[in-house]
């Protein structure tokens, strides 16, 4: 059945999630940030989509709350005004979309679901605030993940397509012409995945699932995507199978893999996290986060000095440090755990954290800002 074939419809119909914030005993945390409240969105909003424009605001895509709805609506947050403002329509409500920023300046949107799976993309330009059409996917894909390559090219990974088939069929964007195009196939179909561009310009793909329930098949396996060949070769295991986790790039070329659980969802969350070797092709385990934390994949990123906000799937933030290995929670905290909440670099160094559902899968307008620089 269409409703839940989303990796994050599934908590709207269970009596799921437990408590996410299972600090550690042994662990004292040192609070050295700071996390406070900003402005209200219009739309109560997760599973959206937000991407820092070259104007230093921020773009709010689509989204959903509660199932069946599925929103076209968008809306623009300025950090100078601390306000959210409505923007137009996007040409179809969309969930499990991507959002990207391309050299241009304008954001490619590319396919997602609200109640049929999209073959649709359209570009958001800036400088006329509006959505225009472009061209269309090689298939209907949702949950899959969107990569801007060095060439200016954007690689979509994965998903789920029609049917409730899972994918491991990838595709090109090409701004120069507005096409897409088929490239090479991952070795796996996978959805709940990260893809994360490394300083070589290939692309890494590392666990999700395919399946559900019983018949789940959660993944440890990671694969390359090289560019100039368009083929995926696997590159080893993680430490342990990873679904709806987190990963972001560090400034020695290393990738953090962070969170998620294995096939039992809500109750196998994760606390660990894990590093990817570059030059290695390997994984290690490094010492664990401060809570347990799954479907975080929109909610951490990297700070401009190395750091990494990881904002999602509990209600405390805290903030990866590689030169000390090491993850420190900072002050302040979300109303709740939030769940397919986003979370945005700003130019000042802020990040915005945005939306997300709640233990009870109910979505929210409430924002957050997290200031690093007072550390």
């Amino acid at each position: 059945m269409t409703v839940s074939l989303k990796c994050f419809l599934w908590p709207l119909l269970m009596p799921l999630l437990f408590s996410c914030d299972s600090f550690e005993a042994h662990k004292t945390p040192t609070e050295l940030e700071a996390l406070t409240p900003a402005a209200s969105m219009n739309t109560a909003r997760s599973g959206h989509t937000a991407t820092l424009l070259p104007s230093g605001q921020v773009l709010i895509t689509g989204g959903m709350n509660g199932n069946g709805n599925y929103f076209d609506t968008t809306e623009v947050y300025d950090p100078s005004t601390n306000r959210f403002v409505e923007a137009k329509q996007m040409s179809a409500g969309r969930v499990g979309h991507t959002a990207t920023l391309l050299p241009s300046g304008k954001v490619l949107i590319a396919g997602g679901f609200n109640g049929d799976y999209l073959q649709s993309a359209e570009l958001y330009d800036p400088s006329t605030g509006r959505f225009s059409t472009t061209g269309r996917l090689t298939m209907p894909r949702s949950d899959h993940l969107a990569v801007l390559l060095n060439d200016g090219r954007v690689l979509l990974v994965g998903g789920v397509g029609s049917g409730y088939s899972f994918l491991a069929s990838c595709e090109v964007y090409d701004p120069a012409t507005g096409r897409f195009a088929p490239t090479g196939s991952m070795t796996t179909p996978r959805e709940g995945h990260t893809a994360t561009l490394l300083k070589n310009g290939k692309v890494l793909i590392t666990g999700g699932h395919k399946d559900r329930r019983e018949a789940m098949t959660v993944y440890s396996s990671a694969e390359l995507y090289d560019p100039a060949t368009g083929r995926f070769t696997t590159c080893g295991e993680m430490t342990v199978v990873r679904h709806k986790h987190a990963a972001a790039l560090l400034p020695d070329g290393n990738v953090l893999i962070a969170g998620g659980s294995d096939r039992r969802d809500f109750q196998g969350q994760y606390a660990s996290a894990e590093i990817y070797d570059a030059d290695k092709s390997t994984f290690k385990a490094i010492g664990n986060m401060n809570s347990t934390r799954y479907k975080l994949t929109g909610a951490v990123t990297p700070l401009k000095d190395g750091r990494v906000v990881i904002a999602g799937g509990a209600s405390r933030v805290e903030i990866y440090d590689p030169a000390k290995n090491s993850f420190i929670v900072i002050s302040g905290q979300l109303d709740t755990a939030r769940f397919f909440s986003s979370a945005t670099l700003l130019l000042d160094g802020r990040v915005l954290i945005a939306g997300g559902y709640d233990d009870h899968g109910s979505s929210s307008v409430k924002t957050w800002l997290c200031d690093s620089r007072k550390s």
